[in-house]
């Protein structure tokens, strides 16, 4: 029984996937290379790893096994790259975070910009999810650290403040609101709205709250980022619900105002989560140190 390091990586990534295809591209590996290690795994073992059907793949109680070691053996040479990093430079270490919307698009760039720039033997894999599912995925050590808005239950993960989150609507200068400081978000339902790509953990979690308030928000776009949003708003398309320092950023260059969501859930903290960080690898603890010095917290 012969299994490499890409075996076990790639088999997670499949299993996580719930795809070979999809795992074979998280592995950065042709899907026939990916199809032709995942056969010779099972015939190695003498057993089938994963029951495939018309909806994806999922590992039999045989492949439940190996995910448990593999995530054991990988966990290790993570801890061994972490230990030994400072002897050799040339051995990469590799951090996999799942961040909700904000926190990828505002807050992660620059200081993940300036850790990797300070550790150039680092990779990150970055990846935006919804909150509660990014939860899921560090407690099952899918992912080394998670990044979420604390509206959601976190178990027993162990936490850190990382930063304050305020959502705020934005409207033309002379659109609807523009003379008010502060609305409810159920003022704005009446209206048409501009909102992310389908998928956008921003966008899922407005969506949640227009339907709890007995509502659907209706959208005449939708598009990729912040800024595109906020330039579709100045032109008159729609209004739209950004976080406050995108809008402020906005507001320099464009004629749109930002109004302030009195709703309670409108003002969120960020925080790190991790599964148990003294069993995190050096170079991951020293990450989610780096992202916590200029932690905020709402009271």
């Amino acid at each position: 029984m012969r299994f490499d390091l890409i075996d076990l990586r790639l088999f997670l990534n499949v299993v996580e996937a719930a795809s070979i295809t999809h795992g074979a591209e998280r592995a950065n590996l042709a899907l026939a290379s990916a199809s032709a290690r995942i056969r010779g795994m099972e015939e190695a073992l003498g057993v089938r790893l994963l029951e495939r059907g018309r909806r994806g793949v999922r590992p039999t109680p045989a492949g439940q096994a190996l995910v448990h070691h593999a995530r054991v053996v990988l966990q290790q040479v993570e801890h061994m790259r972490g230990e030994l990093g400072k002897y050799a430079r040339g051995l990469k270490g590799f951090i996999r975070v799942l961040a909700n919307t904000v926190a990828v698009t505002e807050f992660l760039p620059e200081a993940l910009a300036r850790y990797l720039a300070a550790n150039p033997n680092i990779n990150i894999d970055l990846e935006e999810r919804l909150s509660y599912e990014i939860v899921q995925a560090v407690a099952a050590s899918h992912v080394d650290i998670g990044i979420v808005a604390d509206t959601v239950d976190l178990g027993g993960l162990e936490t850190f403040p990382f930063r304050v989150d305020r959502l705020v609507l934005v409207t033309p200068r002379d659109g609807p609101f523009a003379g008010r400081d502060e609305i409810a978000f159920a003022e704005s339902f009446e209206h048409e709205f501009v909102g992310l790509s389908a998928g956008s953990a921003l966008q899922n979690h407005l969506g949640e709250h227009a339907m709890r308030a007995g509502q659907t928000l209706r959208f005449r776009v939708r598009v990729r980022g912040f800024e595109a949003v906020c330039r579709m708003v100045e032109h008159g398309v729609g209004l739209g619900i950004v976080p406050e320092t995108a809008a402020e950023r906005c507001c320099r260059t464009m004629g749109i105002r930002m109004v302030r969501l009195s709703d309670p859930w409108a003002l969120r903290n960020l925080t790190i989560c991790v599964r148990q960080f003294g069993a995190l690898p050096v170079y991951t603890r020293s990450l989610i140190e780096h992202l916590t010095e200029r932690s905020e917290r709402v009271p």
